[in-house]
């Protein structure tokens, strides 16, 4: 790896190590940069969830969803239980199983929501079986808070309809049942009932994951530093010393 000073390949190298350097060091800033802005993502869902509690004329109201995202709130309304959809392969608690999704009609509206109500587990001996889950037919209230749609996962061919799904896209659902959806849901919370568990878990931006990466590029930076410091300007010192050692020893035997 060492070449002569001055030489086309001492340069090339030089170049090549530079330009690894550069590279892996700004790809370190650009994770620590990635990091604090989900950090500030992570405060402001703190700062949201401490807000007081929405009601459904409250929800209505909001003419952007986005920014009541990760509200409690606690809605009346009646189940529009025949639209009910169990999203396949979630899981929950170490168990894969099915994310169950029911339409609420809020009260003294026409706007529906999409509920992700719990989990429940599946029949794995007939996988076309729907579990039994109590789903009341009068006003309910339901307390959670206002979360994105249910996340998508690989969509086998096939899984886009019918009661047993893999995603619902809300658009898409609004489209097949002609119910008037928000750009949302609500995330049920609360102790297991109606034969679903809730054991949802806390909202992970990652925050750690781009510490890790930072952790690695600023490592590899600091390696390149290390290997052509040793190979290009240590190495080549010693053995130009111990060469003048060797020939200065070699004219006093002469």
């Amino acid at each position: 790896m060492t070449a002569p000073l001055h030489s086309p390949r001492r340069w090339l190298i030089t170049l090549a190590a530079l330009l690894v350097a550069v590279t892996t060091f700004s790809l370190g800033q650009w994770q620590l940069r990635r990091a604090a802005q989900k950090e500030a993502l992570q405060a402001a869902i703190g700062h949201q969830a401490n807000l007081p509690v929405l009601d459904a004329r409250e929800l209505t109201a909001a003419k952007n969803l986005h920014n009541v995202m990760h509200r409690q709130a606690t809605l009346k309304g009646r189940w529009r239980a025949e639209h009910t959809v169990f999203l396949d392969n979630r899981p929950m608690s170490g168990k894969t199983g099915f994310v169950v999704v029911t339409p609420l009609q809020l009260e003294g509206s026409s706007q529906v929501i999409l509920v992700q109500r719990g989990w429940v587990q599946r029949d794995f001996l007939d996988r076309a079986h729907l579990p039994d889950i109590a789903t009341p037919t009068g006003p309910v209230m339901v307390s959670g808070r206002i979360a994105p749609p249910p996340s998508k996962l690989y969509e086998f061919k096939g899984m886009d309809s019918g009661r047993i799904r893999q995603n619902i896209d809300i658009a898409a659902f609004a489209a097949q049942t002609g119910l008037p959806l928000l750009e949302g849901s609500l995330l049920q919370t609360g102790v297991a009932d109606e034969g679903l568990l809730r054991e949802w878990p806390a909202p992970n931006l990652g925050v750690d994951k781009h510490y890790g990466y930072a952790f690695q590029w600023f490592g590899l930076c600091f390696l390149m530093v290390i290997l052509y410091g040793w190979f290009q300007l240590i190495l080549p010192f010693r053995n130009k010393s111990l060469n003048k050692l060797r020939n200065q020893s070699r004219n006093q035997h002469l």
